[in-house]
Parts: structure tokens; C-alpha cells; sequence
């Protein structure tokens, strides 16, 4: 268990008084690790479908709603077990109803729960009065429903005409016994929760939360509870951060605020490390006292990139560490990942926010799992691209564009709409995400496609 007020012992505590400085730190990463939007993104997803859970757990039913299936649930029976009524009405056969109105005996009735021992057998002309979910009597391959009939006495009149099978559904129709109906790496949603329910699983096995620990870094930043003074800062970045990992499946663990003093630093950042995924806000860009990148640096770290050409959100870092680097060499387990992944954010609110759901996302889904990393490949579009939403997003998300800037910069505009799109597409196309480069928006449902879209199109 990653516990952030532990002090260790270690050999950095014979670090010389003059290797503690910044100036004895490992060299910086090179300036030609800051990336385009795709290539960074398309690097993070490599990555990222690489990486496995870090165990399994088996849990109650309802506790392991929201959480990633572990195992295969196939159908203990065929569904449904019979041929089952899909409306109230009468059952017929759908020959006997020719010409209309046609008037047929009622023999009996059956309600849902009913055994299939004793059912009727419809002979020509009759039929069985029966309820939603009954079991269908031998003979009969239609029900009319009830809006369409009229009882006189003992008999029924049928007014609308049907054809065999109709508001029946037979036996298996629905799933065969051993048939697969959830699969691993499914996010285990409530309709997920209801067909374990239905094959009779009290227990699932899931993919152990990842551990995601949140470090925010600044002499500035105070905790949220501790009266301000003029130039400090709340610790927002904490708390939004680690409500985002929540919302994508991973346990936050939020570590103390970071000074911006190499020693206390270094010791937090070897705390992150021994968690699945280190996420840093602020201290990664290009002021003074902006340390992330060079203690990380001391730690053998490798940068896949250093920024990323986005506004906001450039001064975002991704790479990984050598496992171990963050623990004491006797407290390792006996079998874990060969590194630890981290991402250096802006220590900007909003850009911590759109970087996280842009970089940062995908490494938790991926160590949970999820099964959009076993089919699904992002596509990025060219420039001048025009992609379809409707029926995806609500309008009021339409009208988020990117953009490029005088400088060239991939700009997201109105960004709070833009972190609600993001939410959106990726709640609603599941296992495919569409990202948009260059000077794109999403259409205007009233605009015309342009005639060669379906080339450009990633199917979903």
C-alpha cells in the first residue's frame, strides 16, 4: 500500500549536501520531445495497449458495478428457457385468422410463471387467453394482442391478422446455453449487472482498481482546508484530478503538496512511484523552479515527450520509470511491471483537466483492461475534415472547435464545452474515440457532407 507520509532510508540520504542541488540533477530531456497533438496521443495509445491489470478480485454483485470483468459470464441456459409471450393478448395460430374478423374459442389461460406440464394443446380454431412472459401453449406460433381482440362469452373475436412467430420469442432466441454474453474487459454497467443477475452470479471477478497517485507540486499551493494569504493557492488540481481518475475506473491516491525544494520533492515523487500511474500538476514548465523534469531525470526516467503542441495544455510530459525506483529494493513484490508510467500536467486547472482526459485516460482504462484496447484504433482525421455527431452529442456540443492559432498551435475553444465532449463521445462510441486535428468542428446537422466523407470516416 502506497503510503505518502512514510520517510525511508535510503541510500540518497549520503547524497552530498552539493548533489541535492538542482545543478547535480541528471540532464534534461531534449527540446525535440514536444510532439503534435497526434503524435502524441497516437504514442500514449501504444503504450497504453501494452500495460495489464495488476491482479483480480472477486467481488459481490452489486460491488463489482462500475467495475472491469475478469472472466467470461456465458449463458447458463438458453434464453429464453421456453417460447415465450412478448405481449398480453391471446395465442393463436396465425393460420386460423383468415378471414377477418375471425371468432375462436378461448380453452384456458395462462399466466407468467406458469409450468409448461399441463399446457393446452390449441387445436384449429381455439385459442389460450395469456400474459406477457407465459410460456406459449404447443401448436400455437402467434399471439395477438389484447388491444386487437374482443371477448364474447366464451370465445374471442380477432380483428388484425398475424404471421407466425410474431409477439413470440422462442426458445434460445435471445441466447443459447454456453453462449458468451459478457466478455473480459467489460465495464460492468447496470445492464451488464443485470445479465450476471439473469445467468445467476452472486460474485464476479474483476481487474483490481489501478492505483493512481496525485501529486501536486508548488510553493503556492495549500490544502484546501488551510486559511489562505495573499499569493497561495487552493489545491484544486488534487481533488478534480482525482475525481477524474474515479470516473475512469482508477482509486486516487492523493499525495501531500510538493515544495518546490528538490529534496522533499524527490521523496514524493519515489512515493507516486510505487503506485501504477504517478500523475504530477504543475512543475513542468519552463521557470526556475519548475524541478518535476529534472528529479525525474535522477531516476533513470525515459521521455517519450516533453510537450505536446496543443493550447491549453503544452507543457505536458509522458514517459516512465524502471520499476523500483520509487521503493525500497527489499520492499519489492516478487512480481511486478518492469516500469511505472507518470505524466508531468500543467499546473493550469483547466489545462490539468483537458490533458488528463486527452494523455492520461487512456493509461487507467488501459490498466483496467478495458476492452477498447483489445479492437479499437483512434483515426485521426486530416485538416480539413468534416465529422459527423449526430445522435452522438447533444447540440449544445456542436459548436466546440478546434482551432489553429498564429502560431500554428492546435487551440481547443470554449474548452469547458470541449471536456464535456470529450465525456460525451467517449460515454456514447465506447470502444472508438474520434479526435479531431487541425482546424475542424463538428458538423452542423443542416450543412451537406462533403461528396468523398465516407473515405474519411472511422467506421463505429
Amino acid at each position: 500500500m502506497l503510503n505518502a507520509n512514510r520517510r525511508r532510508v535510503t541510500s540518497r540520504g549520503t547524497t552530498s549536501k552539493a548533489c541535492r542541488m538542482i545543478s547535480c540533477m541528471a540532464a534534461l530531456p531534449e527540446p525535440s520531445l514536444v510532439l503534435s497533438f497526434e503524435e502524441a496521443r497516437r504514442l500514449v495509445d501504444e503504450h497504453a495497449a501494452r500495460l495489464q491489470p495488476r491482479g483480480k478480485e472477486l467481488l459481490e454483485l452489486l460491488e463489482s458495478a462500475g467495475r472491469v470483468l475478469a472472466e467470461p459470464v456465458p449463458a447458463d441456459r438458453n434464453f429464453p428457457p421456453f417460447h415465450r409471450a412478448m405481449r398480453d393478448g391471446y395465442a393463436v395460430r396465425a393460420a386460423d385468422l383468415a378471414p377477418l374478423p375471425a371468432t375462436l374459442d378461448v380453452i384456458g389461460e395462462i399466466k407468467a410463471g406458469a409450468g409448461q406440464d399441463g399446457l393446452p394443446t390449441l387445436q384449429p380454431g381455439q385459442a389460450v387467453a395469456i400474459m406477457t412472459g407465459a410460456p406459449a401453449p404447443p401448436a400455437a406460433d402467434a399471439v395477438v394482442m389484447v388491444e386487437h381482440t374482443s371477448p364474447v362469452g366464451s370465445r374471442v373475436q380477432i380483428m388484425k391478422a398475424v404471421a407466425a412467430g410474431e409477439n413470440i420469442a422462442t426458445a434460445g432466441s435471445e441466447a443459447k446455453r454456453g453462449e458468451l454474453l459478457l466478455s473480459k474487459g467489460r465495464r460492468l454497467d447496470y445492464a451488464a449487472i443485470a445479465i450476471a443477475a439473469s445467468t445467476g452470479r452472486s460474485r464476479l471477478l474483476v481487474y483490481r482498481k489501478p492505483q493512481v497517485a496525485i501529486l501536486a507540486t508548488g510553493d503556492e499551493i495549500v490544502d484546501i482546508d488551510v486559511p489562505l494569504a495573499p499569493h497561495q493557492i487552493r489545491n484544486s488540481n488534487s481533488y478534480s484530478l482525482a475525481a477524474q481518475v474515479q470516473m475512469a475506473g482508477g482509486e486516487p491516491v492523493i499525495l501531500p503538496i510538493a515544495p518546490d525544494e528538490p529534496q522533499r520533492l524527490r521523496e514524493l515523487i519515489a512515493d507516486g512511484l510505487e503506485a501504477d500511474l504517478l500523475l504530477l500538476a504543475g512543475g513542468v514548465s519552463m521557470g526556475k523552479y519548475d524541478l518535476v523534469e529534472p528529479i525525474l531525470a535522477e531516476s533513470q526516467a525515459e521521455f517519450f515527450f516533453t510537450g505536446v503542441r496543443i493550447q491549453p495544455g503544452k507543457p505536458v510530459v509522458f514517459g516512465r520509470v524502471p520499476q523500483g525506483r520509487g521503493r525500497i529494493a527489499d520492499e519489492q513484490p516478487a512480481s511486478t511491471p518492469e516500469h511505472v508510467y507518470f505524466f508531468g500536467l500543467p499546473g493550469n486547472p483547466v489545462s490539468t483537466m483537458v490533458t488528463f482526459e486527452l494523455f492520461a485516460r487512456p493509461v487507467i482504462e488501459a490498466l483496467e483492461l478495458i476492452e477498447r484496447f483489445a479492437d479499437s484504433k483512434v483515426r485521426f482525421f486530416p485538416v480539413d475534415a468534416t465529422v459527423p455527431l449526430d445522435g452522438v452529442v447533444s447540440g449544445l456540443w456542436r459548436d466546440a472547435v478546434m482551432e489553429k492559432d498564429a502560431q500554428g498551435q492546435q487551440r481547443i475553444n470554449r474548452i469547458t464545452y470541449e471536456i464535456c465532449a470529450l465525456q460525451a463521445l467517449r460515454d456514447q462510441l465506447r470502444c472508438k474515440e474520434i479526435w479531431v486535428a487541425g482546424a475542424n468542428r463538428y458538423r452542423n446537422p443542416d450543412e451537406d457532407l462533403p461528396a468523398d466523407f465516407e473515405a474519411q470516416r472511422t467506421p463505429y
